[in-house]
């Protein structure tokens, strides 16, 4: 079934707004501006400085073996991201044969059998319900821990090679990056620029473009590393992208009546490495401010009554992400580093970068979203020992650590930009949130925060109309 709201929304020329049908296997191949796109509560739109998607851009070619592109992972109705329902839909309309269900980390292990089709439901069934690719790493030769024992639903992973199972990050909103892949492994190093300098996105460019080689010769299966120009070309693609949801079914226009959501006003927004920074590491040296959402401050006192409330209900679900007091702790890269049990913190203490929503400085930590606790039984368990002391832990995924071998580093993951939440469910590195309501009733009960119900809407209110 299509819906289109090219009737009520005005087009923009330099506004593309991606075509979306319900269980439509891919995005529209089309150049042209004006299209839309629709998702669980409204519309999302993409701003590109040249008006348009280039769909012959490398970005969409098969650069491997498999038929693997880019974008079959990073799908502009999906915040350039896959959900579920897609993966639902792809497999169904191709038995399971969309280059994304591919053994080497499509499917729960490499050794999985996919002759048929039944067979291959059982093979992908992460992905088909969490939209996770499995990530093959070992660990590392300096590690400071040892893999003691491995719980794999799947009987495969061991020391050599762990399965991690992850969400594909967007590939929009990179501008406002400091780490590119959940595990740090391709961090953007801070700077030091002028007010008025913008963003120098030196760093950013070679992080994007050794993650761009790496993805092409790992998940697309390439035979040989790309070119420079064809790596150049997808990272300026992916740079011109700035994503954000535009039209609420329930408020309308999120850049009415003074408010300012919508990319476009996104895409003009000064940002810089360091803004805001809650430990006081800004390079201009302003203090933290909490209230670093400010995109609907104009519909606190809005006289209009749009949808009932709806409004008022995004601006004080904005209000709460400001200013809501939430006792954190036991968070690793956060309470141990600055050696407070209990930081008297808000929701912008770790999403402080204004009205973007990620951290502004390459700050992974440990909220314990990997903990053995939270471990769904579609998930492998690993217990990994400390050489030192022989210390204990279990987890789903030791994040970072595998990438340093730091003890310290077991379970942190980057915060991802919050900007187009609606379109790319489940949430979290391992997808283990399947709603915003999900993700709100997370941190309730982890810091024991006490959101009253109205709360909780308001919240998720504010979280879907970014």
């Amino acid at each position: 079934m299509k819906r289109s709201y090219r009737n009520s929304v005005r087009p923009v020329t330099t506004i593309l707004v991606i075509a979306c049908v319900f269980g439509a296997t891919h995005a529209a191949a089309d150049n042209g501006p004006d299209l839309t796109a629709v998702d669980a509560t409204g519309l999302i739109r993409t701003f590109t400085a040249s008006g348009s998607i280039d769909t012959g851009n490398p970005f969409f070619q098969s650069l491997g073996t498999n038929g693997r592109s880019c974008n079959t992972c990073h799908r502009a109705e999906q915040g350039w991201s896959i959900t579920p329902a897609n993966m639902q839909a792809r497999f169904a309309s191709t038995r399971g044969t969309d280059p994304i269900f591919h053994n080497n980390d499509g499917s729960n292990s490499p050794q999985a059998d996919v002759a048929d089709i039944n067979a291959r439901e059982r093979a992908y069934s992460m992905l088909l319900n969490k939209a996770v690719i499995r990530v093959g790493l070992g660990v590392p030769a300096n590690a400071e821990f040892t893999l003691a024992a491995v719980d794999d639903p799947y009987g495969y992973a061991s020391a050599n090679e762990l399965s991690l199972f992850r969400r594909p990050l967007p590939a929009t909103n990179l501008r406002f990056l400091t780490g590119v892949m959940w595990d740090g492994r391709e961090t953007h190093a801070p700077f030091l620029p002028p007010m008025d300098a913008g963003v120098d996105m030196s760093d950013m460019v070679a992080s994007l473009k050794h993650q761009a080689i790496n993805a092409t010769l790992g998940h697309a299966q390439a035979a040989t590393t790309p070119s420079d120009a064809q790596v150049q070309k997808i990272v300026d693609f992916e740079l011109g992208l700035t994503t954000a949801q535009s039209y609420d079914f329930n408020a309308g226009s999120l850049n009415d009546d003074d408010a300012i959501g919508g990319p476009r006003i996104l895409a003009n927004l000064q940002n810089y490495v360091g803004i805001n920074d809650v430990l006081g590491a800004d390079p201009v040296g302003a203090e933290f401010n909490s209230s670093a959402m400010t995109l609907y401050d104009a519909w606190k006192s809005s006289s209009s009554n749009h949808g009932s409330g709806a409004r008022a209900s995004i601006a004080r679900g904005e209000q709460l992400f400001n200013t809501k007091q939430i006792a954190i702790s036991s968070v690793g890269g956060l309470n141990d580093a600055l050696g407070l049990p209990v930081i008297a913190g808000f929701c912008t203490t770790c999403h402080d970068a204004p009205n973007v929503g990620n951290h502004s400085v390459a700050l992974p930590i440990n909220i314990g979203t990997a903990d053995a606790t939270r471990r769904t039984p579609d998930m492998p368990l690993y217990t990994l020992r400390n050489n030192a002391n022989g210390a204990i832990v279990q987890t789903t995924d030791p994040g970072k650590a595998m990438i340093s071998g730091k003890w310290a580093d077991i379970g942190k993951f980057k915060g991802p930009v919050l900007r187009g939440l609606a379109a790319r469910p489940p949430y979290f590195h391992n997808g283990m949130a399947a709603s915003l309501t999900d993700v709100v009733n997370f941190y309730d009960t982890r810091f024991n925060i006490g959101f009253s119900t109205q709360e909780r809407r308001d919240l998720v209110a504010f979280l879907n109309a970014l």
